[in-house]
């Protein structure tokens, strides 16, 4: 058998290849597509590293806002949000954990894939999980890499200043992938922090922040996430460092701000949550109180036997089709059935006119 002559081509900004004259696609990848992850999305431009480096250079305050599915990413898309975190406080609003611990990768690779779906325009940053980075530099790399391939993300973010935490940075970087650094506080690190508890609050724990932060800078991180940390430790940390940094709970000084998407929409209302709300969060929402509301009134309606009304109940079948259907019903001895199905088709015919027509099949 003779080989096949295959022969490549530019076509339309496809690469393309002639197989025995006939065009065939090499890739199943949609037209457009860069790879496989979110796609830019009119009428902005999908954030990378450069566009943050000149925000920052420009002193362009950044933002950031966890997403942790698909119709959180589709609303920080919406509005212009910048960097979306996928981050391991799924762990306590998603999921229901008293920390951020028990999220395990396979989890967090789970939500990473839902929100690359729904965000197009954000930078998108996915949280290495406790568990996933600290037994060695090559666990780090091998976590990072599944969190581009797997879950769809742009760079990821880790927590800490240890040694190894930078060793683990510096390695990912390496191997060619984006990483946000986090100091201050580190929700992974509470067993030897003794809880959330503020950091930088004296001169040994002020100096090891920005000390960290510029350790993280010379590994290769991008940005630096400084929380809770007093405000004048985040302004010189910011000073001190080349790259931005994002602050939660540390002040308007940092070059730009992150909260998380329920606490700041203000979606959970019940007494556990509203423990762990950290402080520093600014609720510019009562999302949980309408989605209470919702789901009460709702309630309602199906007891008191008001939903679905006539505007609800949208498909019809006809008088004939009816009449058919009764018969057929009688013939089988379904005669309670007929009885029920007669009174509901004399309902709907008192309804009026329905607002959406079925042809019968």
């Amino acid at each position: 058998m003779a080989a096949l002559s295959i022969t490549p081509h530019a076509l339309c900004g496809k690469r393309e290849t002639i197989v025995c004259g006939t065009a065939r696609m090499m890739s199943n990848v949609p037209k457009e597509s860069v790879y496989g992850g979110p796609k830019p999305q009119s009428p902005w431009e999908r954030i990378t590293l450069k566009h943050l480096n000149l925000m920052y250079l420009k002193g362009k305050p950044i933002t950031m806002v966890t997403a942790y599915d698909y119709p959180s990413a589709v609303h920080l898309d919406e509005a212009g949000i910048d960097i979306c975190l996928v981050g391991d406080s799924a762990a306590m609003v998603v999921h229901g954990h008293d920390t951020t611990l028990p999220i395990t990768m396979e989890e967090m690779l789970v939500h990473c894939r839902a929100v690359a779906r729904g965000a197009k325009r954000p930078l998108l940053v996915g949280d290495l999980p406790f568990g996933s980075y600290e037994t060695s530099s090559s666990q780090a790399v091998e976590s990072a890499v599944r969190m581009l391939k797997e879950g769809g993300m742009d760079a990821i973010k880790l927590e800490g200043g240890a040694t190894s935490r930078i060793a683990a940075a510096k390695s990912i970087v390496e191997a060619g992938i984006a990483v946000m650094g986090h100091v201050g506080l580190t929700p992974q690190a509470i067993s030897v922090l003794g809880g959330f508890r503020p950091q930088g609050r004296n001169v040994a724990s002020a100096l090891q922040v920005v000390e960290t932060a510029l350790a993280l800078q010379d590994a290769g991180c991008f940005a630096v996430v400084l929380e809770c940390v007093p405000s004048p430790v985040a302004a010189a940390a910011t000073s001190a460092l080349k790259i931005p940094t994002i602050g939660i709970g540390a002040g308007p000084f940092c070059s730009g701000q992150v909260l998380v998407y329920h606490d700041l929409l203000g979606m959970l209302q019940h007494p556990h949550h509203a423990k762990v709300t950290p402080k520093f969060c600014k609720q510019y929402g009562q999302v949980g109180d309408s989605i209470n509301e919702a789901l009460l009134q709702y309630r309602e309606d199906v007891v008191n036997r008001s939903f679905p009304d006539a505007a609800h109940t949208p498909y019809r079948i006809s008088a004939n089709e009816v009449d058919a259907f009764l018969g057929e019903l009688g013939k089988r001895g379904l005669n309670e059935a007929a009885s029920a199905a007669a009174e509901a088709a004399e309902k709907d015919a008192k309804a009026g006119k329905p607002r959406i027509e079925t042809p019968a099949d």
